[in-house]
């Protein structure tokens, strides 16, 4: 009875809801509800109808109000809000921010829609189509109605370039024919003979047409040519100039370093002779602001060269990836000299940045550990060291992560730090490398310095030197390799108390019960290559699937321990300090399937493995796995899962020297799988509904965590968390709200990991034990 009464009030509502809608309407006037289009065709298949019915359906004008589930907020909004006395307060904030003004039907002009219809299904080879546009109109509200009736679809015969014979311009033109996009047996498309026009088009200015385009190729289609066939001939324009027809090749390069947008003096600075020249350019510079060899690594032409489109973008490309300039152009005139036929002289002007700069920057920061923290950071920059676009930047930071309340109330962590970095725009190696992209290459070399202070417990002194390499072969992927990285631990401070933690309850100083916490507090010092490729297509938003992927390898002492015939048994030092030797991978590969316009499905899975060998018997801390969090398992605090099936916890209740401390736990391997549905629920507001899944494992037994060693019954020992959230796009920054839960916690006894009998939402003691919120910045992958 009760549900009876609720869906009765639902439909008042809906019903209320709906007639306010229509009730400010002009009068003689109708809400515009939006079009629909049906294709009818005895010829095509149902599947291909329903294709052409999606294509043609975006086209209509106008679009009605939005809805959601039938139900025009906005609209209502702005009926609600009625005719605003002054253009300020909330009436006139709820009508032009939340609201949109109603969409008559007076406003649909059906026969120009049906005209566009048919204009695209002709486009698309439906030659013989024919419209008509209908509407329907029900309490107030119209439908407009557009049927397409298709016949046949045109299909290509035959494709015909310039004969090779021609002039040579024509000759490059069916020397292009091999790669051609109109193929014998498609279906005529205007679209792809359009495309086609300026793939020529491009080829063309790489072969030096540098006044070339693609209005001057005429494409003549014979739609008499068959049954449902065209032929089409591609030609050259009779009326193309004859400077279009002409092959074009470099001449002077004049070069303008310290151009300026407001005030041209280039012509002044060319007057007071402040002409410098270096091999091919001519440098236009009384200041020498930068030394010439910049030029000559981002600048691909050369004199004599052909002009080349792709040389030309790869140019501009590489001078605005230097990070030197603030605008950057080119202009290409005819060469002034007589003695030189289809010459072009190049001028570049470009607009430096400050040379140097100081960044402030504060941050807050929140993670599902119940740490709260902030941060602030200085940065000094030099963007032209030693006058060749070098970068030299001087980093400061400090910082705090708070636990107001939590088991870890009281051990607040405390850093400071600094890094020093240089970047070299290019490559500094005794071997000469060629690059041609049109991303500059960089040579990095950086030191840093960290103190962290964790209360009560310890403090680490952490110094890491690196030397290495980073180049881009393209927008999509990234290399760096660091040839030398080199980081050294040294603990202090260690407090009585954490030194009770790791002796324990029965344990002693030589034979503690848990060395793990032991080997956060060791010397480490670690040095060996490192290695990182990211690839990554999801900037092409049109496309239904796209994938980033990141790997990464980490060699750390291979050569030193061959060298030296280290092994656990008989640990090697450098500097009185045993060395790490490991190899560690991980591998982050996410894929994103766009399910609409507003929603994906978003998809991540991480393998990390970490070998310790020679002489190590396991990875550094500092280089160790660690799970759950923010960004990792949600329904799991930050490092609090894992590994296998041990629980710190549990392990160590009834411990009398154990404190309320929870230390971080860590693995040699890594897997974790995470899966998620976001979609947009109003304009700056996205929802999501996430599953989590993994856990972490160590590469040897452990006696002082039971169960944490990788296995055949790994699979068993997966966590799995579950959740939603909110994401608030405000376009400068998102911020993220997660609320997860725990489905499986691998840490119970064999056959009762899965809890899903156990969820209550009106138990306050489960909430308390199993209700994770997290607050984040971005999204989690």
């Amino acid at each position: 009875m009760k549900i009876n009464k609720f869906i009765y009030l639902l439909f008042l509502i809906l019903f209320a809801y709906g007639c306010s809608n229509t009730k400010y309407l002009p009068e003689g006037d109708m809400l515009y509800v939006g079009g629909k289009v049906t294709v009818k065709d005895t010829v095509m298949t149902k599947k291909q109808r329903k294709v052409l019915e999606k294509e043609l359906q975006p086209l209509l004008r106008p679009k009605p109000n939005s809805n959601f589930l039938g139900l025009r907020f906005k609209l209502y909004m702005y009926n609600l809000a009625g005719e605003p006395k002054k253009e300020s307060g909330l009436r006139h904030w709820m009508r032009t921010k939340l609201g949109e003004p109603p969409v008559l039907f007076s406003q649909v002009d059906l026969d120009y829609n049906a005209d566009i219809l048919q204009n695209y299904s002709e486009n698309k080879g439906f030659f013989k189509t024919r419209t008509s546009a209908d509407s329907v109109s029900k309490s107030r509200r119209a439908t407009a109605l557009y049927t397409v009736t298709t016949n046949k679809q045109f299909k290509i015969r035959n494709v015909t370039f310039p004969d090779t014979a021609g002039s040579k311009l024509e000759k490059d033109i069916a020397r292009t024919a091999r790669r051609s996009l109109l193929k014998t047996g498609d279906p005529y498309d205007l679209a792809t003979i359009k495309a086609e026009r300026d793939r020529i088009d491009n080829r063309l200015k790489n072969r030096g047409y540098y006044y070339f385009n693609a209005d001057y190729i005429l494409a003549r289609v014979d739609s008499t040519a068959g049954n449902y066939q065209v032929d089409i001939k591609l030609i050259v324009k009779d009326e193309t100039p004859e400077k279009a027809r002409q092959v074009y090749k470099i001449n002077d390069i004049i070069i303008f370093p310290n151009h300026s947008l407001t005030n041209n003096q280039d012509s002044i600075r060319v007057a007071k002779g402040a002409v410098e020249k270096y091999k091919d350019f001519t440098i236009i510079d009384s200041a020498h602001t930068f030394r010439p060899i910049i030029y000559d690594k981002t600048l691909f032409f050369h004199k004599g060269d052909t002009y080349s489109r792709r040389d030309h973008n790869l140019s501009l490309n590489r001078l605005v990836n230097l990070g030197t300039f603030k605008f950057v152009k080119n202009e290409f005139h005819p060469s002034a000299s007589d003695s030189v036929k289809n010459m072009l002289d190049v001028y570049y002007y470009f607009t430096p940045l400050p040379k140097k700069s100081i960044r402030i920057e504060t941050t807050g920061k929140t993670n599902s550990a119940n740490y709260n923290g902030a941060e602030v950071t200085v940065n000094w920059s030099n963007r032209n060291t030693f006058r060749a676009a070098e970068l030299l930047n001087i980093a400061v930071n400090g910082g705090m992560d708070v636990q107001v309340a939590g088991q870890n109330k009281g051990y607040n962590v405390y850093h400071i730090g600094g890094e020093t970095s240089l970047v070299w725009p290019r490559f500094i190696t005794p071997i000469k490398v060629k690059d041609s992209s049109a991303f500059v290459p960089r040579t990095k070399a950086s030191l840093s310095y960290d103190y962290q202070k964790r209360m009560k417990l310890y403090a680490l002194n952490t110094f890491r030197a690196q030397f290495g390499y980073l180049w881009k072969d393209n927008v999509r992927t990234e290399h760096q390799l660091y040839v030398s990285d080199i980081t050294y631990v040294n603990p202090a401070n260690v407090t009585a108390e954490y030194q009770r933690l790791i002796i324990g309850e029965n344990g002693t100083p030589e034979n503690p019960e848990n060395p793990s916490l032991q080997r956060v507090i060791d010397k480490q010092l670690i040095f060996g290559p490192t290695y990182s490729f990211n690839y990554t297509n999801t900037m092409q938003k049109n496309k239904k699937h796209t994938i980033y992927y990141k790997g990464s390898l980490e060699l750390a002492g291979t050569i030193a321990g061959l060298a030296t015939g280290a092994k656990a048994s008989d640990q090697k030092t450098v500097l009185q300090v045993p060395f790490s030797q490991f190899v560690k991978t991980e591998q982050d590969f996410r894929h994103y399937l766009k399910l609409g316009e507003n929603s994906q499905l978003a998809s991540r899975v991480i393998v990390g493995v970490g070998y310790p060998y020679g002489n190590s018997t396991a990875l550094p801390y500092i280089r160790q796995f660690f799970i759950g969090g923010t960004n990792s398992i949600r329904a799991f605090r930050a490092r609090s899962l894992g590994p296998g099936s041990y629980d710190y916890r549990t392990q160590n209740e009834g411990n009398t020297n154990q404190s309320s401390f929870l230390p971080d736990q860590s693995g040699d391997l890594k897997l974790e799988l995470n899966t998620e549905y976001r979609a947009q629920l109003y304009k700056f507001i996205h929802g999501a509904v996430f599953v989590d899944a993994g856990n972490i494992w160590l590469w040897n037994k452990d006696d002082s965590r039971p169960g944490a060693e990788f296995s055949s019954k790994f699979a068993s020992e997966i966590a799995v968390g579950t959740g939603a959230g909110l994401r608030l796009d405000l376009s400068f920054i998102v911020l993220r709200l997660d609320l997860a839960f725990p489905l499986r916690k691998p840490w119970l006894p064999e056959n009762n990991r899965w809890v899903l009998d156990e969820i209550n939402f009106g138990s306050g003691s489960w909430r308390k034990d199993n209700l994770v919120f997290n607050l984040a910045i971005g999204y989690p992958f």
